[in-house]
């Protein structure tokens, strides 16, 4: 799944589903890292500040953690 420039959903909310559907589906796995910001903005050809945006709401929707200095992990799930 790629980013389409043309849908008129926003870059940030189709990187969120698409971040989300991997985290979901077990791409990312619970308790393990993201790939760094600058990673996904080289995978999807966006900036930072989309990116940043998309992962913050992950973080809002309590589905991923930051830890400072070593990145973003997927929140393990609750028993």
């Amino acid at each position: 799944m790629s980013i389409d420039p043309d849908d008129v959903t926003a870059p940030w909310l189709q990187l969120l589903a698409l971040l989300r559907e991997r985290i979901e589906d077990g791409t990312y796995a619970p308790g393990k890292r993201l790939p760094s910001l600058v990673a996904l903005e080289e995978e999807f050809g966006l900036n930072a500040k989309t990116v940043k945006k998309a992962v913050d709401a992950l973080r809002d929707e309590g589905l991923v953690v930051t830890s400072p200095g070593r990145g973003t992990f997927v929140k393990p799930a609750e028993d």
